[in-house]
């Protein structure tokens, strides 16, 4: 079962200034108006929560460089159960769980895999951003934007940090969104197996409630260096993540999954958070098949406590043991 799930999980050292939108302050409101976007804010947030039949569209659309030619465009899909797994008001944590089920001729087996996490924080002092290779810093958020707006981070499948920005939500042209701030991201699977010239992502991402469901849209600047070691843009790319409300697929395995892991998650999830907080910030190699170096054994621990290998305490201890390994 290992084997099945690992090919399924999605440049020297570099430090970047945190690029900023050139967005003005939120304007003053009212204690009504402010407390009314409040509550909006967090009904499009906790919506995105729900079962889904999801596309993955992405496209290198534009090429920066005349030696660089953009790849084909790959469309996949999947289904995925996103739960809350935390809500205390001005901090909201949604988990994504992947559900696999196999073709009959393979045998039929239904897997999930703990998928991405979104941390939502309003008015936030500060987010936790890539840095470079293996390299992630808390970075202030300047005390003028925080007001009425939240940060999201982005944690990888082993709950070890992916990307995080800020931004406003904001009503235009009738829809609803959310637009970050512009956000270095490491390279996602797709790209990394793939060793291109490119070694990181500069983009910007939008989040959508729709009629049945919601969107994700990421526009990318795939970054790397030229011959002479310069950082250049290589290519433009575009992803729009599609989420359609669908329950017609094995929704209670994913529960049944949650069920069985989730304190070992949580206690996963602590240990992270108090060596970002204790370093302001954290090093961990990247490896490109499974997104970080301790990313294949926290997650085989999730699986053998849902298999009744081990029990959860244990699991957990070996887990921050994996932690305090590889993260610094």
């Amino acid at each position: 079962m290992k084997t099945l799930i690992r090919p399924l999980l999605a440049s020297t050292m570099l430090l970047f200034a945190t690029p900023v939108l050139a967005d003005a302050p939120v304007a003053p409101r009212s204690a009504a108006e402010q407390d009314a976007s409040f509550k909006a804010d967090r009904a499009d947030i906790l919506n995105m929560a729900g079962d889904y039949k999801v596309t993955f569209d992405m496209r290198e659309t534009t090429s920066w460089r005349a030696d660089y030619t953009p790849i084909p465009a790959a469309l996949s899909g999947g289904h995925e159960s996103v739960r809350v797994v935390e809500d205390t008001g001005r901090h909201i944590v949604l988990q994504h769980l992947l559900v696999v089920t196999m073709p009959k001729d393979k045998g039929g087996k239904t897997m999930v895999i703990k998928h991405w996490r979104q941390d939502w924080t309003y008015e936030p002092e500060s987010v936790l951003t890539y840095a470079g290779k293996g390299s992630w810093k808390l970075e202030p958020v300047p005390e003028k934007f925080r007001a009425g707006r939240w940060s999201q981070t982005v944690w990888q499948t082993d709950d070890s940090p992916r990307y995080g920005g800020w931004g406003q939500w904001t009503d235009e042209g009738g829809v609803r969104r959310w637009r970050s701030s512009w956000t270095w991201r490491p390279l996602a699977r797709r790209d990394a197996t793939r060793h291109p010239p490119y070694d990181r992502y500069l983009g910007i991402n939008r989040h959508s409630p729709t009629p049945t469901g919601w969107i994700h849209w990421q526009d990318n600047i795939k970054m790397g260096p030229d011959a002479n070691g310069k950082e250049v843009p290589y290519v433009q790319e575009s992803v729009l993540n599609t989420y359609q409300r669908d329950s017609n697929y094995a929704v209670n395995a994913a529960d049944a999954y949650w069920s069985a892991t989730r304190d070992y998650w949580a206690a996963i999830r602590s240990a992270w958070d108090e060596t970002i907080a204790r370093n302001k910030g954290v090093t961990v190699a990247e490896v490109a098949d499974t997104g970080s170096a301790g990313a294949e054994r926290l997650m085989d621990l999730a699986q053998d406590i849902q298999a009744g290998k081990i029990k959860a305490d244990e699991a957990i201890r070996q887990g921050k043991a994996v932690i305090a390994q590889v993260a610094h």
